[in-house]
Parts: structure tokens; C-alpha cells; sequence
């Protein structure tokens, strides 16, 4: 079978940072999903001898307890800071967990050896369901991009930006970008989460999952001129058909959650992305642990649009 090894399996919504320091930080949900773990290595292919390090557990009760997940790892505003969903217990309300956004920070140099303070619930100005947060900075300015369940919009969750105060703290209101609308969005669970963002050729690039986390987990994307008001929802177009799904002729299903990062020289894109290597999911797929990590190069086309092929494939068709 023509298939890719995962570079680590077992970890799921996969994030790659490439920092000024010559590393690679890796960061993902674990199974247990009970804190927050983290390695690095000099080269993508060595994250996966790496030694994991929890660099933080989830208390014993609060509101922050349980269900860590998603953690990614940003360098902002010169600290390291990490970005998580967690819920209080596994209670279902409304169809829903009861995840809120959460941020540690470290001031040391190594991340891995130094302390994570906690740094509070980032306040989106909506008490609901909400996960999957990430940064990126556009024009000087540092902005938040999220998943978030809003009264009065069916489905599980849609996707937001707002400008930051400060890394912790957005300012101003937030700004709906897309909703789970189309049939691929919709299977199993109307779900718009994920967001990854990548600024190239002029253009910034959020790519994000959508439906449910089986073999029908997918990736949308929106795009926007770097030049353009990123707070206007008109600014962002949309790609009505997914850009990575399934690849049943090879056997990787359910793609998504991904990241980017770039080659140790600097020229190549990569795409992290989770899948699985077979759809027969006994009971809820949440709590089935084998959404393993998987690592592409990405083809851009004559319209500096990105080009993800199948995630079966080495290279990107």
C-alpha cells in the first residue's frame, strides 16, 4: 500500500514551530488529553525520537480540568505562550462539551526546561463553546483566530478573528469569518474549527476542519489580500469544495487539524495535518486515540493559491 508513515502516531491536532533558534517545537493533543506536552528537534524528522516533556497537568477540578486540547505554541511579543481548550468535566450540554480558551506563558529561553505560568480564560465577549485558538501577526498587527459556538447559528461551531491587546486579551469584538454551510462542512456535525494561518504571496491563507472527526474530516480554506481590512468579513473568500479529504484508494482518512511550517532551508511549505489509517471507529471517534501526525510539502499553482494534493501522497499532485 502506498502510504505514509506518520511521523508520530497518536497525536492529534498537530502544531509545528519553526523558531529563530534552529528548532522545531511540536505540540498536540495526547490521548489521555490531560496536559500539555511538548518537544523539539534540529530537523521535522527528528521530533519523532524527540523526548516529550509535559510541560503542564491539568488540576485536579476547576473549570480547566479536563479535556486539554489543542495546544499550539507561539512566540509572541517576546515570550513563549501556549494556547489551549479545556472543560471543567466531560458533561455534555446542549449537544456540546463545555470547552473555554486558556493561555500559559514562559518567559525563559527554552520552553522545555523553563516555567509555564498560567495565564487565565481568554474572554471572547461570548460564554459558549470554544477551542482550536491561534495567532498569527499581519501588518504589525497580532490577531486571534478561533472556533466558536454562537447563539441563534445552528451547528457546532464557526470561525472568528479579532485584533490583540495583548497576548492574552483581544480587543474589540469579535468577527465571524465562515459558518458551516456547504455539504462537506456538514457531515456528522455542522463544525468549522481548526483554524491554521500561512501568509505567502501576498496573501494570508486560514485553512480549517469541518464536519465530523471520522473519515469524513476535512479541510476547508479562506482567503485574504495581506493588504486588506482582515476585520471585514468581505475581505475573505471562501473555497466552495474542501482542498484535503480522504484518500480511500491509499487508506488515510479523515485529515485535518493541521499547521504549517517550513523545511530546515527554508524553501519548502509543509502541511502537519492528524488522519487515521482506517475508518472502522468503534463508538464515538473522540476517544479513539489513533489520529496520528503526518507531514507534506504543499505546491503552490500559478495563482499563488496553495495546492495540498491527497494526504497519501508524498508529493503534492
Amino acid at each position: 500500500m502506498n502510504q505514509l508513515k506518520p511521523l508520530i502516531e497518536q497525536r492529534a491536532d498537530p502544531f509545528i514551530h519553526r523558531h529563530s533558534d534552529g528548532y522545531y517545537y511540536f505540540t498536540a493533543s495526547v490521548p489521555a488529553y490531560d496536559g500539555v506536552e511538548l518537544r523539539r528537534a534540529k530537523s521535522i524528522g527528528g521530533l519523532a525520537e524527540a523526548k516529550p516533556v509535559m510541560v503542564w497537568k491539568k488540576p485536579e477540578k476547576g473549570p480547566y480540568s479536563d479535556l486539554i486540547w489543542a495546544p499550539e505554541i507561539h512566540f509572541n511579543e517576546g515570550a513563549w505562550y501556549v494556547y489551549f481548550a479545556a472543560a471543567p468535566n466531560r458533561e455534555i450540554k446542549d449537544g456540546l462539551f463545555q470547552h473555554r480558551m486558556y493561555a500559559l506563558r514562559c518567559k525563559d529561553e527554552d520552553p522545555l526546561a523553563g516555567e509555564w505560568e498560567f495565564m487565565g480564560q481568554i474572554e471572547t465577549g461570548m460564554d459558549s463553546f470554544c477551542l482550536d485558538a491561534t495567532t498569527f501577526k499581519n501588518k504589525g498587527v497580532l490577531y486571534y483566530v478561533w472556533a466558536q459556538k454562537e447563539k441563534g447559528i445552528p451547528g457546532n461551531s464557526n470561525l472568528y478573528i479579532a485584533p490583540m491587546k495583548s497576548p492574552c486579551e483581544i480587543e474589540g469584538k469579535p468577527v465571524r469569518l465562515t459558518v458551516p454551510e456547504f455539504d462537506w462542512e456538514t457531515r456528522g456535525f455542522k463544525v468549522n474549527e481548526g483554524p491554521a494561518v500561512l501568509i505567502r504571496h501576498g496573501k494570508v491563507f486560514i485553512s480549517y476542519s469541518a464536519s465530523a472527526t471520522d473519515e469524513n474530516y476535512c479541510m476547508g480554506l479562506l482567503c485574504a489580500k495581506t493588504d486588506a481590512n482582515l476585520l471585514d468579513p468581505k475581505s475573505w473568500s471562501k473555497s466552495p469544495t474542501p482542498v484535503f479529504t480522504s484518500c480511500y484508494e491509499h487508506g488515510i482518512y479523515g485529515p485535518g487539524h493541521n499547521s504549517f511550517t517550513v523545511s530546515a532551508d527554508g524553501e519548502t511549505d509543509l502541511l502537519v495535518y492528524h488522519a487515521r489509517t482506517y475508518t472502522e471507529i468503534k463508538g464515538d471517534p473522540l476517544w479513539d486515540p489513533n489520529r496520528h501526525t503526518f507531514v507534506k510539502p504543499i505546491r503552490w499553482n500559478e495563482r499563488g493559491m496553495p495546492v495540498f494534493g491527497r494526504p497519501s501522497i508524498e508529493e503534492s499532485e
